[in-house]
């Protein structure tokens, strides 16, 4: 009789249990949290990526104007007060855009090309000369525009380059032509760049977006009498390594 009861004590307590959850209250707000934390969790990755995709594009932009305003100004001014672009000054100003990005491993991740974008006076447009940085190559990140990547011709005097589109535009986002001014140059540079995501490429792919490429265009008309004919590398021992483009420097 005494294991009965002993029995029915456990039983009866558990018919009550539902009753007593149902009536408990002091686990709610735990809950909610567990239901909630998943979506702001989300939310907030989600909202870190975006600002590290905004800050990237800032940063890549910037250098990208930098850069072609460095190359329009950049030469040594000779006796007759004409500019003379060497090859040593092109170093300077790539190697300021490799500086400044430095910290998004902009040569490892990304291809930097200078073009020359210069009209004659009988308005024929032509990419005179290239030079390039980067580790990363093929479609994509080499030039969109010309493929003058031999180290040997593309500078020598006389020649006539890659005769260029009537304008050269941001392909990403076309309808903003750029023409070099009669008889003038056009500092054309072009970055193209393999996003990293901060948080993980899984989150791109939940949201949809998969890998990112970085895209960004930026030019300056050369403001001082600068000649034309060539990049200038002045003899000295050794000569000035030309940064051409079928070279793939980090």
């Amino acid at each position: 009789m005494a294991m009965l009861r002993s029995l029915s004590r456990p039983i009866a307590n558990l018919a009550r249990t539902p009753g007593r959850l149902a009536r408990d209250t002091s686990g709610v707000a735990m809950l909610e949290f567990a239901f909630g934390m998943p979506i702001v969790l989300m939310l907030g990755l989600y909202g870190i990526e975006v600002a590290n995709q905004a800050l990237l594009n800032l940063k890549i932009s910037q250098i990208a104007l930098n850069l072609a305003d460095n190359a329009s100004r950049v030469g040594l001014i000779n006796n007759s007060n004409v500019e003379q672009l060497r090859e040593v000054d092109m170093n300077d100003v790539l190697q300021a855009a490799r500086n400044q990005g430095a910290g998004i491993n902009l040569t490892t991740r990304g291809r930097i090309t200078v073009s020359s974008l210069e009209r004659n006076a009988a308005g024929t447009q032509r990419i005179h000369w290239q030079r390039c940085i980067g580790q990363k190559s093929g479609a994509g990140y080499d030039s969109t525009y010309t493929t003058t990547t031999t180290a040997g011709t593309d500078a020598t005097p006389g020649n006539a380059g890659t005769l260029a589109p009537s304008g050269m535009d941001d392909t990403a986002r076309p309808g903003s032509p750029v023409n070099a001014p009669t008889n003038g140059g056009v500092m054309f540079v072009e970055i193209n760049y393999d996003y990293q995501p901060a948080i993980g490429n899984w989150l791109l792919t939940l949201i949809g977006s998969g890998s990112m490429k970085v895209h960004y265009v930026a030019s300056f008309i050369v403001r001082d009498n600068r000649d034309f004919t060539q990049i200038y590398n002045p003899v000295t021992t050794p000569l000035t390594q030309r940064a051409t483009c079928n070279l793939y420097p980090a």
